[in-house]
């Protein structure tokens, strides 16, 4: 089921989520439902806090940025409970969208590696080292999990430039082709 997707400044998107565990209700129907979402948006990553989920699950798949990206090729995973270790390396810039900010894309300086311990869809620990286009991926999908979004990256005169296009998002003006829920706008959008 495809899932309707919370736009900027609804609640759930600054909120901390939350650990789970192991016997979390329909977990196998959550990431299922969010890949069916992700796939449906077109988008690279997803977060559940953007599915209106306070939890710590997060899915990625670097496919759509191949061959541009060759290191996006077959990189399609769940990350739950995820604790991002360390950042090193060269702060990197580019160009990031976000599908809580539909139509809204800036440039955000990011390390280019990362060290991340998390759980796969089977509780399984794991701790690696990502770089790249996967590192970019995961440390946007992972500020969701910490009550940050996108426009908290960019400077603070950047974002006051686009505070009448945020605040068109947050009523539902806005053109997209995916369902979303908007927190000044109770109607759902498709």
């Amino acid at each position: 089921m495809i899932l309707p997707i919370v736009a900027y400044g609804h609640p759930t998107l600054k909120a901390i989520a939350e650990p789970i565990a192991p016997d979390y209700p329909e977990l196998d129907k959550l990431l299922a439902d969010m890949w069916e979402t992700l796939a449906h948006s077109e988008g690279v990553g997803l977060a559940a806090p953007q599915v209106n989920k306070s939890i710590r699950l997060f899915i990625v798949d670097g496919n759509p940025f191949y061959p541009d990206y060759p290191d996006g090729k077959d990189f399609k995973q769940a990350f739950i409970n995820a604790e991002l270790l360390e950042t090193f390396g060269n702060e990197v810039p580019f160009k990031e969208g976000c599908l809580s900010l539909p139509n809204i894309y800036e440039e955000v300086m990011r390390p280019e590696k990362i060290r991340i311990k998390y759980m796969d869809e089977n509780f399984k620990e794991h701790e690696e080292v990502f770089e790249g286009v996967r590192a970019r991926i995961i440390q946007h999908e992972y500020e969701h999990l910490q009550g940050h979004v996108l426009v908290d990256d960019i400077a603070p005169l950047r974002k006051t430039l686009l505070q009448g296009k945020l605040k068109s998002i947050m009523d539902g003006r806005c053109d997209v082709d995916y369902r979303m829920i908007f927190p000044n706008n109770k109607k759902r959008r498709r």
